[in-house]
């Protein structure tokens, strides 16, 4: 994997997203919402495709959305479908992700990611705008979603959470990678800063209240999680991020624990698929390739002590079913 950083500054950048079409209850941009015409593409090892598996676990959108799951090992090809029989996804065909991304633009040179969804029919990759997709999947889905299914970005608290977001994405989800992958030790100590300032700033806050808009689980808490439960199994060590562990945070572990906890997000993490991923693809960071025991991970079924602070997680709505059997996971027991 060749990890793309400023030779000069040694800063780590993202490539933008490629593929910004919106599936959409009007059809806008040309894909309507439609029951079992897309297929979501995801690695359980990332955390931008881990967001949409727990929005689509939470809406129970799992009839109507289609599950690939990547290997958590790329090779030069890109994510490659070898966890199914005969190393070919079943529904789309195809072996390897980038094949996708060549239909809907054979021209296309730059990088493979996930989360994508791909137009069934025709083969072709519709988005892999991660932001975009989980608050669509909230918006524009909704006709499909379950009874009961929660309100993840609520009219009424959108701009908070999308500032909360806006913080969160830079100094969180975005700042673990450009501690880990930089090259100069200027660029990974100012990553390193901003991680743990605004950690301590998300700590003070979620000592207040449960969780970080209103009293309901949304879109901002998803994403938070995801980057705080690959916290101790790879960033700590792997990246660097190594002030504290999140087990030495108590109020940000006791959180991290009660969303895990909660129906939709515990379910949906695969340690296994999340350490594989980064001790082994990132060769450049960790050239021995060896992926490490620890940490314990029994401490995610502890108790959290949060129901204290009071919030309703699901608001209105109700918890998701049980997973169905060929995607549930047993990484922590």
């Amino acid at each position: 994997m060749t990890i793309p950083t400023d030779p000069e500054t040694g800063e780590f950048h993202r490539a933008p997203n490629a593929f910004t079409s919106r599936i959409t209850a009007d059809g806008r941009d040309g894909w309507p919402v439609e029951a079992g015409r897309y297929r979501l593409v995801v690695s359980r090892a990332c955390p931008w495709a881990s967001r949409a598996l727990v929005v689509r676990r939470l809406l129970g959108l799992e009839n109507v959305l289609s599950l690939a799951v990547a290997d958590p090992i790329q090779d030069s090809r890109s994510w490659r479908f070898t966890l199914d029989p005969g190393d070919v996804d079943p529904v789309l065909g195809i072996g390897f992700l980038y094949e996708a991304y060549e239909k809907a633009d054979p021209t296309y040179d730059g990088g493979i990611s996930v989360p994508a969804i791909v137009d069934v029919p025709s083969g072709k990759l519709v988005t892999n705008d991660y932001p975009q997709i989980t608050l669509d999947l909230d918006t524009q889905w909704t006709a499909l979603r379950r009874d009961g299914a929660p309100e993840l970005y609520p009219e009424a608290l959108r701009d908070e959470i999308d500032a909360v977001n806006a913080d969160v994405h830079r100094d969180v989800n975005a700042a673990v990678y450009e501690a880990g992958f930089a090259t100069k030790q200027a660029a990974y100590e100012d990553a390193y800063d901003r991680l743990f300032a605004r950690l301590d700033v998300l700590s003070d806050r979620l000592s207040r209240q449960r969780y970080l808009v209103g009293d309901t689980i949304t879109e901002a808490d998803i994403r938070l999680f995801t980057t705080l439960v690959r916290f101790d199994a790879v960033y700590h060590g792997h990246f660097k991020c190594n002030r504290h562990k999140l087990t030495e945070l108590p109020v940000l572990w006791a959180y991290a624990r009660d969303l895990f906890q909660t129906p939709g997000f515990g379910d949906t993490v695969d340690f296994d698929h999340i350490k594989r991923h980064y001790y082994q693809v990132h060769e450049q960071v960790n050239p021995t390739r060896i992926v490490p025991k620890g940490p314990d991970l029994s401490g995610w079924r502890t108790p959290h002590g949060r129901e204290e602070l009071g919030g309703r997680p699901f608001g209105n709505g109700t918890p998701p079913p049980p997973p169905p059997p060929q995607e549930a996971i047993t990484s922590v027991s």
